[in-house]
Parts: structure tokens; sequence; C-alpha cells
């Protein structure tokens, strides 16, 4: 289960490796308050903190802690957004698909669906994993919808998990999907992204 930078491709996404080609476009879709209002980063209020941002994603990585990637929408050509492996797991086959977001005109579309498909089905087909989870914040019920859509189990909640930038004690709620759910999730999202397209 090693993960190194690489590309994933889709009908109406790529997912490429994150870098610092892609600050200035991130920038220009993701300074919008309302995209950072349940992140843990902070709110992004101008091109050096996306680049700031961008600069912590890398050094993530370079730890083999994570694994970013920009999202482009292929047929505008620009960037959607970003998503993530984070707390990945080689020893247990496990990792996190996170850290998601975009900018406000491709929330709830089918960037969504498919960059979440793209990274299941390499997490599941080609790195072998037996579990993906994934976290949102407690207050945060559109994520949870999102990630409910998809298919996962809700697993609960960790109360008062983390604290936030602003100093809320957050509490965390986890689902999974795990491999012997993934055949199942993987045709649901194809019909969904069939509908979509």
């Amino acid at each position: 289960m090693e993960l190194h930078p690489l590309t994933l491709c889709g009908q109406i996404v790529r997912l490429e490796p994150l870098s610092l080609e892609h600050v200035s476009g991130l920038a220009e879709i993701g300074l919008e308050e309302s995209i950072w209002k349940f992140m843990l980063y902070g709110r992004m209020q101008s091109w050096v903190d996306m680049h700031t941002w961008v600069e912590e994603m890398l050094r993530r990585q370079a730890a083999g802690a994570d694994l970013p990637f920009a999202v482009c929408h292929l047929e505008s050509g620009r960037l959607a957004g970003a998503t993530r492996y984070l707390e990945i797991c080689p020893a247990h086959r496990t990792l996190e698909i996170g850290g998601t977001w975009y900018g406000l005109e491709f929330q709830r579309t089918a960037v969504n669906t498919e960059s979440k498909y793209l990274l299941l089905r390499h997490a599941f087909e080609k790195l072998g994993v037996i579990r993906v989870q994934f976290k949102t914040d407690l207050r945060n019920l559109p994520s949870q919808k999102a990630i409910e859509r998809l298919g996962a189990v809700k697993e609960g909640v960790f109360r008062q998990h983390l604290i936030t930038p602003e100093g809320v004690l957050r509490d965390s709620v986890y689902y999974s999907i795990i491999d012997s759910e993934w055949p199942f999730v993987k045709v649901r999202l194809e019909r969904m992204l069939h509908r979509s397209g």
C-alpha cells in the first residue's frame, strides 16, 4: 500500500497532484468565507493564505502523512477545489478521504460524487485498502448528507474531538466504507454519475 502522487481522471473531473502552481486557481474560487466555516485550517482570505495552505499540504505529503489533490473541472478547465488522502495507515490498510472543499459554483454538483468515486476506486482496487473513513463536524449537516449519499456507514460521534481555529470544541462524526461494501457502493456511485451525465 504505497501512495505516490498520481493523476486520477474521470468524465467530469481530473484529480492531479497538488502543487504550488495551483495556488492562483484555488484562490480564485476558494476565498468565500462559507467554504471554511467548518474546516480546521482557519479562513482563507487572500492569495497568501491559500499559498500557505498549499505549502502545509505539501509538507504533510513530504512527511508521508497525506496525499493531496487539486480537483480540475474538465468542462470549464477551471479548478473546482481540493481533496486528499490522510490518516494513511499501511500496516492496517486503512486511510481517510477528507480535507475536501469546493468553490461555491461546484458544490452540490457531480464534481464531488466523481471525485469521491475516483478516490474510493483507487483506494480499494489499486491500493488494496480494507477501510476508508470520512469525518466531519457534527454541525456540518450538508457534509454529513453528502457522505451518507455516497453510501458510507455512520459509525458514531467523537465528542470534543478537536478544537477549531476559532476555539470551538468540535464533535466529529465518523463514517466508513469497508472493502466488502465497495462493490455495492461502486455500482451506486456509477448509477448516480450516469444520471448526472
